[in-house]
């Protein structure tokens, strides 16, 4: 399967990537992950012509579906598979240093986002986003809030983590959509706090009507993977976390010129409603999780 990575440009990048990916595929896993295919020099990337400097590589094709958007059978075969990956990662060690910033170091990820830069933003919006002030207004406190609970998260358990799992980063068996088949798209592994691995997964399930999904979720997830009091106290900052992260990455996106002015305006709508969505919820999902805690491992 070929893969043109349109993203970046950054070789470093990728080659940790692949060293997680290789060491990964040199394990038995009960699942499976993309594996680079090496060229005859040994490489597993490779710089294409007339492509403006855009790297290409090579995947063993991995059998299974994505998941459909209504599906949610699938959840506690997802929870145990990251928790799987994560007791496997807090081991690996891929001989090269990652290159992401941990989620907690905002301000040394997005330089162009500065505390004045959002403030002005959010607080003073300019014309393509004046329709837009409640939703700024609920981001920007958002942004405060977590601005104050950075250092704290430096203390809690580091390891590589996957960063991005979510439905779309994942397959199932096709005989069997309750079971997780593969995990997919490792380029945002690095060095970060180990309770980042759920709480990102816990905050793409905001708005699920049922607490049957959070629960599945959290129960395979503690099968294999025991979080400190600290780390679980920690969940929902983290969760918030991820959301004011992914703000900040169109926020730069939108001021170097990359997206159009209408990718963030809709990304500014659908991450206040999940901000909304987190601050009501917050509490359910830290007593499910803390209630998955204590009945496994």
């Amino acid at each position: 399967m070929l893969r043109i990575y349109d993203t970046h440009r950054d070789r470093d990048k990728i080659e940790f990537e692949h060293a997680v990916l290789q060491k990964l595929g040199n394990l038995s896993l009960p699942f499976k992950v993309p594996v680079p295919v090496s060229t005859p020099a040994g490489e597993t990337l490779v710089k294409l012509k007339d492509a403006d400097g855009k790297f290409a590589c090579l995947f063993h094709y991995i059998e299974g579906d994505s998941p459909a958007e209504e599906e949610a059978g699938y959840f506690e075969s997802f929870g145990e598979t990251a928790g799987f990956l994560s007791a496997v990662l807090a081991d690996l060690r891929p001989g090269l240093i990652p290159v992401y910033r941990p989620y907690y170091e905002l301000r040394q990820a997005y330089p162009l986002c500065s505390d004045a830069a959002i403030q002005e933003l959010c607080l003073n919006p300019p014309r393509p986003f004046s329709g837009l002030a409640q939703e700024l207004k609920l981001l920007y406190a958002a942004y405060d809030q977590i601005a104050d609970s950075l250092a704290g998260l430096k203390e809690l358990p580091h390891q590589l983590v996957h960063g991005d799992l979510n439905a779309s980063n994942l397959l199932l068996e096709t005989s069997d959509h309750r079971q997780v088949a593969a995990l997919l798209d490792f380029e945002f592994c690095t060095y970060d706090v180990r309770a980042m691995e759920p709480a990102v997964i816990l905050s793409g399930l905001l708005g699920q009507e049922e607490k049957t999904t959070v629960r599945d979720f959290c129960r395979g997830f503690s099968r294999r993977v025991r979080l400190s009091e600290a780390e679980i106290n920690a969940v929902p900052v983290l969760m918030l976390l991820r959301k004011v992260d992914v703000f900040l990455h169109f926020v730069t996106r939108y001021l170097e010129g990359t997206d159009e002015v209408h990718v963030l305006q809709e990304q500014v709508k659908l991450l206040s409603e999940d901000v909304s969505q987190l601050t009501a919820q917050t509490s359910a999902v830290l007593e499910i999780l803390s209630g998955e805690q204590e009945q496994d491992c």
